[in-house]
């Protein structure tokens, strides 16, 4: 008999760059809202200031204070190192949420506001 579990508690630490490569490291409890909030720029600081809004990597954690340590790691090491980091996962550099928050439509359906 499978067993199914619900985590009380998921924490992401994310990398999210620029167009020109700039690097964010952050951490949150909802990586859907905000890849979406530094889509839309929401996010004051460094990362809105540097056009941070391309998520191009994530981990998931079942405690918050392993997420904070893992994003201390994260910032504390060389460009290089979170290149490699990133490339090891997502070698195109893909937008990981690239279609997150998007409308969807059925073939011949039009997604234009009503």
């Amino acid at each position: 008999m499978a067993e199914f579990v619900v985590k009380d508690h998921e924490y992401f630490v994310y990398i999210v760059c620029s167009r020109s490569g700039t690097l964010y490291i952050g951490m949150t409890n909802s990586i859907y809202r905000r890849a979406l909030e530094h889509k839309r720029g929401e996010i004051e600081g460094f990362a809105s200031t540097y056009h941070c809004d391309r998520l191009v990597y994530y981990e998931s954690f079942d405690d918050v204070h392993k997420a904070i340590g893992r994003e201390k790691q994260l910032e504390g090491w060389t460009q290089a190192k979170k290149i490699a980091l990133i490339e090891s996962k997502n070698p195109r550099w893909e937008d990981l949420a690239e279609t997150w928050g998007a409308e969807m439509a059925f073939a011949g359906e039009s997604i234009k506001k009503k």
